[in-house]
C-alpha cells in the first residue's frame, strides 16, 4: 500500500493515476518483508533446536479457528502438549476461551495492524517457552490478505474456510491459499443450510494450490476431527514420541 495515497496497485502495469512515484513504496515493502523473513528464520531455528512444531493458522474472521483450537485442546489433553499464540486486533476474548480449554496461551493485540509478524511471534514464543516435542499454534489475525505475506517461522501453514463463506475464496484470495500446506473446510454441520459445493471448492484449491492437502470437519459435531488430529500429530517432532 502506498504510504502517501493508500494505493494498493503497486504491481499493476500501465500509467498511474497519481502524480507521484510509487517506487519508494515498493522498496520500503521489500525491506520490511526482508527484515521479517530474517527474523522468521531465527524463529524457525529456535523452534527446531527445541523440537517444537509451529502451525500458522489463518482464515477470515469467524471461520472457526478458536472453536477448532478449543476442541483440539480438550480432545488431545494428555496426548499432546499444545500451546497457542493468539493474535487479535483488540481484546483477550479468544485467549480466555483457549485457556479455559486447558492450553497455555499468550495474547498479542495488534491494534490497527492486520497481521502478526515474526518479531511479535518471537516475543510470544519466549514467553510461552514451549516444551520439546510440543505444538504451538499461532492463531493469526482474521484476514485472508495480509497474513499470507508474513513468514512467522512456522513449520506449516493451515488455512480454514467455512462452508458459510462460499466456494470461490481460493480464487479470490489466491496468495493465502497458495501458501497453505493444509486447507480445512469448517462448519460442515451447517452444510445442509447453505450453498457450498465441496467438489467445486476442491477444484479451486487444485488450481491455486495443487500441493495442499484438504480436509473437511465440524468442531461442533466432531465430524472429520480425526483427520485433523492425524495430520497434526504426524508432524510432531520425534522427541515427543
Amino acid at each position: 500500500m502506498c504510504a502517501t495515497c493508500g494505493c494498493t496497485d503497486l504491481d499493476e502495469p500501465g500509467p498511474l493515476s497519481h502524480d507521484h512515484d510509487h517506487g519508494h513504496t515498493v522498496t520500503l515493502q521489500q525491506k520490511i518483508l526482508a527484515k521479517n523473513d530474517d527474523l522468521a528464520q531465527h524463529n524457525r531455528e529456535w523452534l527446531r533446536e527445541r523440537g517444537v512444531l509451529a502451525i500458522n493458522l489463518m482464515s477470515s474472521p469467524g471461520s472457526g479457528k478458536t472453536t477448532l483450537l478449543e476442541r483440539t485442546g480438550r480432545d488431545l489433553a494428555g496426548k499432546l502438549a499444545l500451546s497457542v499464540v493468539e493474535g487479535d486486533q483488540e481484546t483477550a476474548l479468544d485467549a480466555d476461551r483457549i485457556r479455559t480449554a486447558g492450553c497455555e496461551v499468550v495474547q498479542i493485540n495488534t491494534g490497527a495492524g492486520c497481521h502478526l509478524d515474526a518479531a511479535m511471534v518471537a516475543g510470544a514464543l519466549r514467553t510461552l517457552a514451549p516444551a520439546p516435542g510440543s505444538v504451538v499454534v499461532i492463531e493469526n489475525v482474521g484476514n485472508l490478505v495480509c497474513p499470507a505475506l508474513f513468514d512467522l517461522g512456522e513449520t506449516a501453514r493451515v488455512v480454514l474456510a467455512s462452508v458459510t463463506e462460499g466456494t470461490d475464496k481460493p480464487l479470490k484470495y489466491p496468495q493465502m491459499f497458495r501458501s497453505a500446506d493444509l486447507v480445512v473446510i469448517t462448519k460442515t454441520d451447517l452444510g445442509p443450510y447453505v450453498s457450498f459445493d465441496v467438489a467445486q471448492f476442491g477444484t479451486c484449491i487444485g488450481q491455486v494450490s495443487p500441493q495442499a492437502t484438504m480436509i473437511s470437519l465440524s468442531a461442533v459435531s466432531g465430524s472429520g476431527l480425526p483427520c485433523w488430529y492425524d495430520w497434526l500429530t504426524s508432524l510432531v517432532p520425534a522427541t515427543a514420541r
